[in-house]
């Protein structure tokens, strides 16, 4: 079968922008050098274009997981420039059909299922059918006329910001050769190759604790180098989630950078996935894993109801525990407490945590169970 042809455009440019980044980076650092100005640059647009990627074209155009002023988006349009990642709307397109179609060799732009160089930038350096332009999937999209601009004068914002903009801050410094090296072109390619590591890496490195539907993983190394996109897999089973690290220890400065801009009215809406639900998704995976582990142990069938009893037990419990956490919400909002008696309120209240607590119990004679599935003579004590 005949390969798809050559993207000529983007042949040169990711092969080119590579070279020139690794040779005469180091070459006028080494006879030249660069100051903490120069450096702190590249570190700044390092930032502005990756969060114009996470929070903007991923977590806001591509999911909608939140809403932002149109200040706030127009920003976020000339750092997706400044990354080089191609217009909005080609670039959700492509992500909304990785997400629908994901691991389909034939459909996924960027299957993982085709290997790593597939995945991370073969998919752009040729023309394959999977990764042909189809704006049909972001019809929402193209009503934004923030979006519309941006892909009319997409090339032109491209030299802007990767060109124009950086030799504006050499000429101001001082050294428009270091400042196109260092904010142009090395944080150009290290920003492209960070952002493709989603796709690739993400996808073949790390655990799956909600799902393994797919083969998106959660990898806290790659969330440190990706502004928090590392925890892919729960990306993808609740990809609506303006979060991707939920738990407070998360690497995910996004979430953060999506959370604070909400408290000055930039960003608004923000979606959350329902923790029982969150909970129940990791319940159910650590559920399906453990019998897998029965069947490959042998297991007698009297363990293997016992794991089923408990998994039924902890499920009903989360529901009861999800239910009392709806009332008591509702009870604390104004116009309910206006309505409830202090008595009443202290009784949802207690309700709710009596049933968390049970909640925390039985999570605990779980987790205990699944660490000594080898021994069923001990979790079952």
């Amino acid at each position: 079968m005949s390969k798809a042809p050559i993207n000529w455009t983007n042949m040169l440019l990711f092969s080119l922008t590579p070279l020139f980044a690794v040779t005469l980076v180091p070459l006028y650092g080494f006879y030249s050098g660069y100051d903490f100005f120069e450096w702190g640059m590249f570190v700044l647009f390092m930032a502005f274009c990756g969060f114009s990627i996470t929070a903007g074209y991923h977590r806001l155009w591509s999911h909608k997981a939140y809403r932002a002023h149109p200040l706030l988006r127009f920003v976020f349009a000339l750092g997706g420039a400044c990354a080089l990642q191609n217009d909005v709307l080609t670039w959700a397109s492509d992500h909304r059909r990785h997400h629908l179609h994901v691991d389909d060799n034939e459909r996924d732009p960027y299957s993982a299922g085709r290997g790593f160089w597939f995945s991370h930038i073969g998919w752009i350096l040729r023309r394959y059918e999977s990764g042909l332009t189809d704006l049909n999937n972001v019809k929402d999209l193209q009503k934004d006329p923030i979006l519309r601009w941006q892909r009319k004068h997409y090339l032109i914002l491209v030299l802007i910001m990767n060109i124009s903009v950086p030799v504006l801050i050499g000429w101001l410094h001082g050294d428009i050769v270091a400042s196109l090296l260092l904010t142009g072109l090395l944080r150009l390619v290290l920003s492209q190759h960070v952002t493709y590591l989603i796709n690739s890496l993400a996808h073949m490195w790390g655990r799956q604790p909600y799902n393994t539907t797919n083969s998106a993983r959660d990898n806290g190394i790659l969330a440190l180098v990706t502004y928090g996109e590392g925890y892919h897999n729960y990306h993808h089973a609740f990809q609506w989630d303006y979060r991707n690290g939920i738990r407070w220890w998360h690497w995910d400065p996004t979430k953060w950078l999506i959370r604070g801009l909400s408290f000055i009215g930039l960003t608004h809406d923000l979606r959350r996935c329902n923790p029982a639900r969150i909970e129940a998704a990791r319940l159910e995976q650590q559920f399906r894993q453990a019998t897998e582990k029965c069947d490959l142990l042998q297991l007698p069938e009297k363990w293997r109801q016992h794991l089923e009893h408990e998994y039924q037990e902890i499920c009903r419990t989360l529901k009861l525990w999800n239910r009392h956490r709806q009332s008591w919400y509702q009870a604390r909002s104004r116009n309910l407490q206006e309505s409830l008696s202090q008595l009443d309120l202290l009784h949802i209240r207690d309700a709710y945590r009596e049933v968390q607590y049970k909640l925390k119990v039985q999570r605990q004679r779980w987790e205990f169970i699944l660490q000594n599935l080898a021994n069923p003579a001990m979790a079952g004590t």
